[in-house]
């Protein structure tokens, strides 16, 4: 695409000098590691780095324009100013890679816990269909079947963009995607047209960022008050899926001018379930659509999973996929690694590795845990350093009250001395328990699989999938589930 094309499509700015040569834009970025000839580099000014301090480099590099918000000196190719660079940049790409949101699919997907768990239904649903899909979110993006890591649950928009623009070039015609409240906040969805927005729960998390829990609900709202606002051909219209069993979903109702589909178990809704029944292996319920009701035997555990579930079911039902095909494609999931992920021995003493990083999700799984359990239940749980720390007295109490056995240890302490979290955790504690801390998290896993006994549950809670631990500013290889093996393991040897 020629440059004076592609900023032809911001409608307010000043082009430094007025005429320049035209070119054909090899790449739109904001990352100087990525300029090369040709490409149009755009200043962005976020928390931690300013890019208009670096666009000397990005022009020594190879860019041929700068897009800014600043005043820039001394540089020797064309720049265009506009008023906020982050809404060019939203623009920019989307014309760059084609609107490719336009020709996809889409389901965004947002809420404090599930984002993962049902981005992974949905799109399990859709290929289950025959399908190509994509998926992005926490633990990658996926493209058809490749692979490719992500630094973000959400990524910036131009890796974004340029994500879709390859689904559509691979022939992918459904995408699940996670959307976090961060990324709502700062842009990174704009001129993304999503199809369906669903929203699982809100609980406490991001107060770092956030501050207040009604400036998190705000920011999460965000994605249903965007989602279209037109109406179109019966069969084509936007529809926002709402947990309706959470006040903040029946809040959002009034938030979008899209369709509303709901789901639940307590109050009455479209899509509901009941008579529900769950065990080590998985649960059975019966689900309710519009008064039609099916029973399935699902191989996830616990009523979160449950909710899950009902998600990513209004999610494919809301695009017109039929209730039989989508119980076809529920029974035959498996569930998504990390999440509730079982490790049995030949000890008889079982590890679950879950992503519960914050109070809810430690809470949920841990009377998921207590429903099935037929032994005492250890639960290993830190809180990651460099974010909410409100939190941390909340999850040590719901370890404490719901775990025979907890263990606090560290989980991703970044820049943070991992001790001083595991004690502002043991605020949260009274004075008269005692509670094991390792700072070392292998140690921890192994004490308490050293101590667990025949039909004891040991929870590894708040890493998931995640293969690392962040000491300062460095990642570490450490993964929950490979430590568990090895420690189950080397008591299998010992016993």
């Amino acid at each position: 695409m020629q440059a004076s094309k592609l900023i032809n499509n911001l409608k307010f700015k000043k082009v430094i000098p007025e005429s320049f040569e035209d070119f054909s834009v090899s790449l739109l970025t904001q990352d100087t590691r990525e300029v090369i000839g040709g490409s149009i580099f755009v200043a962005i000014k976020g928390a931690k780095a300013d890019g208009h301090k670096m666009v000397q480099e990005a022009v020594k590099k190879g860019a041929a324009m700068i897009i800014a918000q600043e005043k820039l000196t001394e540089i020797s190719v064309p720049v265009v100013y506009v008023q906020n660079t982050k809404k060019a940049m939203a623009i920019l790409s989307s014309f760059f890679y084609e609107t490719s949101s336009q020709a996809l699919r889409i389901i965004g997907v947002t809420g404090t816990n599930g984002k993962t768990t049902v981005t992974h239904i949905v799109e399990a649903i859709f290929r289950n269909l025959g399908e190509k899909t994509g998926l992005i979110g926490t633990m990658y993006r996926k493209i058809d079947d490749e692979i490719l890591k992500t630094k973000n649950t959400t990524p910036d928009i131009i890796t974004l963009q340029r994500t879709l623009n390859k689904m559509v070039e691979k022939g992918v015609s459904t995408v699940a995607m996670e959307v976090s409240s961060i990324a709502l906040i700062q842009g990174r969805v704009w001129g993304i047209d999503f199809d369906v927005a669903v929203f699982t729960n809100l609980t406490q998390d991001h107060l770092d960022y956030h501050k207040t829990m009604a400036n998190y609900e705000h920011a999460k709202s965000l994605l249903f008050s965007q989602l279209g606002n037109k109406y179109t051909h019966s069969g084509d219209s936007k529809v926002a899926v709402l947990n309706i069993d959470d006040p903040v979903g029946e809040r959002f109702e009034a938030d979008t001018a899209a369709e509303i589909l709901t789901y639940g178990i307590k109050k009455e809704a479209m899509i509901k379930a009941g008579n529900i029944e769950i065990h080590s292996e998985g649960t059975d319920f019966d689900l309710i659509v519009f008064g039609e009701k099916f029973h399935l035997s699902v191989k996830m555990v616990g009523l979160f999973n449950v909710y899950n579930i009902l998600a990513a079911f209004a999610a494919a039902y809301a695009c017109g996929v039929e209730s039989e095909d989508i119980i076809g494609a529920l029974e035959k999931f498996p569930g998504v690694k990390g999440r509730l992920q079982l490790i049995t021995s030949a000890s008889k003493v079982s590890a679950i590795v879950d992503y519960s990083h914050t109070p809810d999700g430690l809470l949920n799984a841990l009377e998921t845990i207590n429903d099935f359990a037929k032994g005492k239940v250890f639960c290993v749980v830190g809180c990651g350093g460099d974010r909410d720390k409100l939190k941390r007295p909340k999850m040590a109490k719901i370890a404490v009250e719901h775990s025979d056995y907890p263990i606090f240890t560290s989980d991703n302490p970044r820049s943070e001395n991992p001790q001083t979290i595991i004690d502002e955790m043991l605020v949260g504690v009274p004075e008269q328990v005692e509670i094991p801390t390792f700072v070392n998290r292998r140690e921890a896993i192994n004490f308490a699989v050293a101590m667990a006994k025949p039909k004891d549950i040991i929870l590894i809670a708040g890493k998931g999938h995640e293969d690392y631990q962040i000491i300062g500013d460095t990642k570490h290889h450490f993964d929950d589930v490979e430590e568990a093996k090895k420690a189950l393991y080397l008591k299998e040897q010992r016993d």
